[in-house]
């Protein structure tokens, strides 16, 4: 089956100083672009996946550059619009050992948080898509924003498409009035695979369970009871997964999920990752390797192994996007992971 996915979402502007300096201690920038459904995109057309993003972006030449360098990495944006505006901005430090790297938002009144609803032709921007993934992020931004996500996970399950969320809680952008759990647990409701880690499940849905991943400790039992609650209280979703990091420092991460598919529960084998490059995007990459391991694994548990090293990967790689194939995920998988040069 060709399969072919579509995300919708915000993607920013990405200004973050050189190497690990603090803001402003260099007076240079580096310039990239970022986002949550967008760095999905990009992995899934690593991956070899039919990818599309839509957004509204601004009518400039910041925003034209952004869709250039999407279509770089092979996305399809050609459901992108272009509008009057402005772009969203966030700011990067990038942190170190037991200093943690920091984002600061400038992204109020972005040309996606202001865009209004019935203002996208789903149905044309469906065309031919078995698979839609949309995170939490998005409806957080504004009540516009929340009800363009609306529009959309309904019209693509009217369209018998998968839906998949990464519930992806950010306590910085519920501002609007409404809490997550108020948008959040309706809109799970036309979500067939979830994705989040324990923060997520508690912020965005309010479901409670005894873990403090804040001390670097995780009991797999607890998840699975988390898992098991979540698909208790959605019987729509067909598949949880649940990412579990470790963070010993913020160069030292161990790495692993688990996935409850409502038959079997499974926990990936796990990664300790040192010397952390940018663990900013590590989630999306997460995300993308699951929708790739679903449609492309019959069995559940290497699908999840794939997310795992996926995103593994993207931990070594500056940027939002994830820079690598298939062939080098399913490496890693079969336990290639002493870095050794390749000649």
């Amino acid at each position: 089956m060709k399969h072919r996915v579509v995300t919708f979402g915000e993607i920013m502007l990405r200004l973050k100083p050189p190497a690990h300096q603090r803001f402003l201690q260099s007076p240079t920038f580096e310039a990239t672009f970022g986002g949550g459904e967008a760095n999905v995109a990009v992995s899934l057309s690593n991956f070899g996946v039919d990818a599309s993003f839509m957004s509204v972006l601004p009518d400039n030449d910041i925003g034209t550059a952004c869709i250039g360098e999407l279509r770089r990495f092979g996305v399809d944006t050609s459901s992108i619009q272009q509008v009057p505006g402005r772009m969203g901005i966030y700011f990067l430090e990038t942190g170190s050992n037991q200093r943690p790297s920091k984002v600061i938002y400038d992204r109020a009144d972005a040309t996606i948080a202001v865009a209004k609803p019935g203002s996208i032709d789903w149905k044309s921007v469906f065309a031919g898509a078995t698979w839609f993934h949309i995170t939490g992020i998005t409806p957080a931004l504004s009540q516009t924003a929340a009800d363009l996500s609306f529009e959309a996970v309904k019209a693509a399950k009217e369209l018998g498409l998968t839906v998949s969320c990464d519930l992806n809680f950010r306590k910085n952008l519920w501002k609007y009035g409404k809490t997550a759990p108020e948008v959040m647990c309706e809109l799970t409701k036309y979500v067939d695979v979830a994705i989040a880690n324990e923060e997520d499940c508690q912020k965005s849905l309010g479901i409670q369970v005894d873990a403090n991943v804040e001390k670097g400790e995780l009991n797999t039992d607890t998840y699975k009871q988390l898992a098991e609650k979540v698909l208790d209280q959605y019987p729509n979703l067909s598949t949880i997964a649940i990412t579990l990091r470790e963070s010993k420092s913020a160069d030292t991460n161990g790495w692993s999920a688990c996935l409850h598919d409502r038959k079997n529960f499974y926990h990936s084998k796990k990664y300790l990752i040192t010397d952390i490059v940018d663990r900013v995007g590590g989630g999306d990459s997460f995300s993308a390797g699951m929708i790739y391991g679903l449609m492309m694994y019959e069995n559940h548990e290497d699908s999840l192994n794939y997310a795992v090293a996926a995103s593994c990967l993207k931990h070594t790689i500056d940027g939002d996007f994830n820079r690598v194939s298939v062939k080098e995920v399913q490496a890693l998988m079969g336990g290639d992971g002493s870095g050794r040069v390749q000649r």
